[in-house]
């Protein structure tokens, strides 16, 4: 009897997973069932979307009444001309100026005296600072010390070799005597030109002790105080730095796939926010390489001179790459797409009246919102600016001219 009871719990359990299995499949089942539906509806409703398009199109051509005043859309138009179309490479640069030098001494010194300061102005071949030259006025005392007595043993043996060559030419004395005092003589008068040469490059090391500006400006940076090293560059940055305003240049980098389309000469606008100035310059210099890592190359445009203008500043280069005299252009928003292509709206009058036009375009560049046009249109073809995206083929418009 037990048995019989473990066997009918064994076949309940099997009977209740087929259940569940059975379920689960049957639930899958109409899950796929009804995205299947689904998909199948919204295909539908999109092939329906468009015949009611196509269909009220088409009614629209075919009724007589689209003349009345209630059929007829107010659009804004103008008339294409023709005119100069220039398409321009946007770059971030920065201001920079053509005369910047880090003032650095021959060797490091100790400073002694400062007498420039931040800001002030300077002028080239001015003194900025004093290093210590003790030293080096040591070694000038010391050269002349020696050029000294050279001179005077040079002035003994040039007197004792004219006594001897008088004695000589009287018959008295030898030649060799003769000949040793005159090779002292030379010996001594080399001597003398060497102690002269180090007595000027003594001089010359302590006068590099004075420290002058190579360029005009303005102290930038001086960032040295009295006892300190004056080297020229630290791992701080440079302990005097003098700027020349005077000349001043954009700088940027551009990419390598511009390099045929710009060229020294080559029209550029500078816009610079934060002094809210805008100038019209060229390119003045152009990288002579492409840099490994960015791909791109260097480029600059002269600034005029403007005290509002400082090194480093943020600056917006727009150099032209592209120009057409004579071209047609369009608004960009104005642009439309179909299953054919692009086009734009086109008011055209007929027997005294306006319709729209559909005209299949071919675009060009892109110059800020203006699209520039290769074919589809002429000059004179009245545009539809706004109220173009509800109107249809052969609708009858009224416009409000701009």
């Amino acid at each position: 009897m037990k048995k019989i009871k473990q066997i009918v719990l064994i076949l309940t359990l099997m009977l209740f997973a087929a259940s569940c299995a059975n379920s689960k499949k049957e639930g899958d089942a109409d899950l796929n069932d009804k995205k299947t539906k689904l998909e199948k509806l919204k295909a539908e409703k999109d092939k329906n979307d468009q015949e009611i398009l196509k269909l009220q199109g088409e009614l629209n051509k075919l009724d007589t009444s689209s003349s009345n005043p209630s059929k007829i859309k107010l659009v804004a138009t103008t008339t294409i001309t023709r005119g100069d179309f220039n398409h321009y490479i946007e770059l971030q640069g920065k201001v920079d100026a053509e005369n910047i030098s880090y003032i650095a001494p021959r060797q490091p010194g100790i400073v002694k005296s400062i007498l420039v300061r931040q800001g002030d102005v300077v002028r080239k071949g001015q003194l900025l600072l004093k290093l210590d030259n003790a030293l080096f006025t040591q070694g000038v005392i010391s050269a002349r010390q020696q050029v000294a007595i050279l001179n005077s043993q040079l002035a003994l043996a040039k007197n004792v070799y004219q006594r001897r060559k008088n004695l000589w030419d009287q018959g008295i004395g030898t030649q060799v005597q003769l000949l040793q005092d005159q090779t002292q003589v030379a010996t001594l008068q080399n001597q003398v030109q060497s102690a002269g040469a180090q007595v000027r490059q003594a001089q010359e090391q302590a006068n590099s002790s004075n420290i002058y500006s190579d360029v005009s400006g303005i102290a930038d940076i001086v960032n040295i105080r009295m006892g300190e090293t004056f080297q020229g560059v630290t791992a701080a940055g440079p302990q005097i730095k003098i700027v020349n305003t005077s000349q001043l240049k954009v700088v940027s980098n551009i990419p390598e796939n511009y390099l045929g389309s710009v060229h020294k000469g080559t029209a550029v606008i500078v816009t610079l926010p934060d002094a809210n100035k805008t100038i019209n310059t060229t390119v003045s210099f152009m990288g002579a390489s492409i840099d490994a890592i960015n791909r791109g190359f260097i480029v600059e445009a002269k600034l005029p001179a403007d005290g509002s203008l400082k090194p480093n500043q943020i600056a917006t280069m727009k150099i032209r790459d592209y120009s057409s005299a004579n071209s047609l252009a369009v608004p960009l928003n104005t642009l439309q797409n179909d299953e054919k292509g692009k086009f734009v709206m086109i008011a055209s009058t007929e027997n005294g009246k306006l319709f729209a036009r559909k005209r299949s375009v071919t675009i060009g560049k892109l110059n800020g919102d203006q699209l520039e046009i290769v074919s589809g249109l002429k000059e004179g073809d009245v545009l539809v600016t706004e109220g173009f995206a509800s109107i249809y083929e052969g609708q009858q418009l009224t416009t409000a001219t701009k």
